[in-house]
């Protein structure tokens, strides 16, 4: 490195230092100034009730005057010659850096250009940047931290509202929050139940509408009930008019009747087919099954015995097992059950191979118990569907539409039969004509039926079909002109609490009425299922002091479960276990001694004036509360039934 180059970066470093230090003096201004933003917009905040957008907007502007210091200080470059001078200032060199720099570019007498830059050179070496620009925090730096310090401690300061802009703002709360549950609600209404009817499906999509304005718009409490009273007179006017039609009244009374959340009547079609479908052709008795399920699990205790004492002079008892299982066979052969694996047990039993007779015996009565468990679940629906109606009148006379729709086309698959016999025929006739009057509720629907009847007896099999099919028609617009009004219901209810939590200045989810959920996850209050204990739901659940009747809850597709049919693994002391002993008829039955008066002797006193007396004591005793209120209505009773 020549003596030029060695003043030169010497210098240029102290240049970089220099010129880093400015951008230093730059970002604690910069600091300076947005930490006095921060805090005057904090200050404002707490006094005033400027929204809280305007913290972040004072927070991003102090960031960018704080960078922006930090750029604006270090954009100027210092130059060489300008460095050499502040150098040469600071150093005391007596211009030997600016003096060197000038002669080293200018046409000069090379020994005296020589003897300049040595003696730069020689004093180059002196220059530390570091002491010369040492880093420090400024007076800038000091009041940024102060200021900083400041906002800190304001920022615990509770903000000063008046009562009512702190009502203002929970108003506006609570209409977001109802506005979003209120969309929700609607939209998954409109996705679950699609309306048939364009003026129902514009009044929902116009609800859904109202509850994102409420979410978006800033409304006052009395806008709000003023929207939500408006859209609910117009959804009313909707719902009476859909309920002038006869059929909607009695498609609602069959539906309240059967209860909320319940299977239809094509649900419980649908699983009585997929149930058939599982148990084949025939449709086995429970009662048998279950008769059937015991002698072969009465088999099975015989086989395993048999096994643990070994083969050895058991010939006998093997032979009987073979005949019994044999017996047993027939028998489900003649209720048409198939147990493949009970003739295999039966050839294992014959080949003397026990560990495969004892598996097949096994996997025979798992069969047997399945069966066994689908049979009671079609009686189960078979006696639904009775309820529901068996025949076309009784179906329509029960307001089961969806189940009178799905026998009429099972009816025009009948009709369109070229080789329908007379008395097939005859039979469809009797029932179309008894359901004629049940069908008058049901718009043209009972005409249809009557049409339909009269080219039946005239043998016109086509016209009857066409017919039978527009009555069938007339019931699927009637059910989704109700399906409708259920939309129309649904999001009604919806309102009304949307208007109840805006009122009152509750939120969405507190306005919920408690109620059954089936899964094992019961909302805010209510009543679930048997659930998963793995997966740790009642961690979550929310606890309620309201009393939940769940007297009304019918789960026909579940089987009812008792303390009994617990898991014995699960807890040994669940276990049932039975009392050692017997009955002894004849004996006498152990008697207890009650505490009280114990008189001996004959009683001269009449019964009725025994009872008078103990019915005005128990009358005294109700009227002065000392009996329990459990116990007043069975007490008051007993002494009824001693009047008489």
């Amino acid at each position: 490195m020549s003596e030029i180059q060695l003043v030169t970066s010497s210098l240029e470093r102290a240049s970089r230092r220099l010129r880093l230090n400015r951008a230093l003096r730059g970002l604690w201004l910069g600091l300076l100034a947005g930490a006095g933003l921060w805090l005057l917009a904090l200050a404002v905040y707490k006094v005033a009730p400027i929204p809280a957008q305007v913290l972040n907007l004072a927070a991003f502007c102090g960031a960018a005057c704080a960078v922006g210091g930090f750029l604006f200080g270090g954009w100027r470059k210092p130059t060489l010659a300008a460095t050499a001078r502040w150098v040469d200032v600071q150093q005391n060199l007596k211009e030997r850096m600016s003096t060197a720099l000038e002669v080293a570019n200018a046409p000069s007498d090379p020994l005296w250009r020589e003897l300049v830059v040595h003696d730069a050179a020689s004093h180059a070496k002196e220059i530390d940047p570091r002491s010369l620009v040492p880093f420090r925090l400024t007076r800038a730096a000091h009041w940024a931290v102060l200021l900083l310090a400041v906002a800190f401690g304001v920022g615990f300061i509770p903000e000063y509202r008046t009562q009512s802009f702190k009502k203002r703002e929970a108003d506006k709360a609570v209409i977001k929050d109802v506005g979003h549950g209120m969309a929700e609600v609607t939209r998954h209404e409109l996705a679950a139940r699609p309306p048939a009817a364009e003026p129902v499906r514009q009044s929902l999509e116009k609800v859904a509408a109202l509850g994102d304005a409420f979410q978006k718009a800033e409304l006052t409490r009395a806008e709000a009930l003023k929207d939500l009273a408006s859209v609910q007179d117009k959804i009313k006017d909707q719902l009476k008019e859909l309920g002038k039609e006869p059929a909607m009244k009695r498609l609602d009374q069959a539906m309240r009747a059967s209860g909320p959340n319940q299977p239809s009547g094509a649900d419980l079609q649908k699983q009585m087919e997929a149930l058939q479908k599982q148990l084949g052709t025939d449709k086995p008795d429970p009662e048998k099954t279950q008769q059937l399920k015991d002698k072969l699990e009465k088999l099975q205790d015989a086989a395993r015995a048999m096994a643990d004492k070994g083969n050895a002079g058991n010939e006998a008892a093997r032979k009987e097992l073979s005949e019994s299982l044999a017996a047993l066979s027939r028998e489900a052969a003649e209720m048409g059950l198939n147990l493949p694996d009970l003739e295999q047990a039966i050839n294992a039993l014959a080949a003397s191979d026990t560990d495969k007779f004892l598996k097949n015996l096994d996997a025979s009565l798992s069969d047997l118990d399945k069966l066994n468990s689908l049979a009671k679940q079609m009686q189960q629906l078979s006696q639904q569907m009775e309820k529901l109606g068996k025949n076309l009148a009784e179906q329509l006379d029960k307001g089961q539409a969806d189940l009178a729709q799905a026998t009429l086309e099972k009816m025009i698959q009948q009709v369109q039969k070229s080789g329908l016999s007379p008395e097939q025929m005859q039979k469809l006739l009797d029932e179309v004509s008894k359901a004629v009057n049940p069908a008058k509720p049901y718009g043209q629907c009972s005409q249809h039926l009557s049409d339909a009847a009269k080219q039946m007896q005239a043998g016109d099999q086509a016209g009857a079909a066409k017919s039978l099919a527009a009555a069938a028609k007339e019931l699927e617009n009637l059910m989704q002109q109700f399906g409708d009004a259920q939309s129309l219901a649904a999001t009604m209810e919806a309102l009304k609490n949307a208007s109840m939590c805006v009122g009152s200045g509750q939120c969405w989810s507190l306005c919920r009425k408690p109620g059954f959920k089936p899964g094992g996850r019961p909302g805010r209050a209510g009543v679930g299922t048997w659930a998963d204990d793995d997966n740790g739901w009642l961690n979550d659940v929310p606890m309620s002091d309201q009393l939940v009747d769940n007297s009304g809850v019918q789960r026909p597709d579940m089987d009812p479960r008792g303390l009994s049919e617990r898991d014995p693994s699960l807890n040994p002391a669940l276990t049932p276990t039975k009392v050692k002993g017997q009955f002894s008829p004849g004996d006498r039955m152990p008697s207890i001694t009650l505490p009280g008066v114990s008189i001996k002797g004959t009683s001269r006193i009449q019964f009725e004036e025994a009872a008078t007396a103990a019915q005005s004591d128990a009358d005294s005793a109700l009227s002065q509360d000392k009996v329990p209120r459990a116990y007043q209505g069975p007490v008051k009773d007993y002494f009824d039934d001693l009047k008489k």
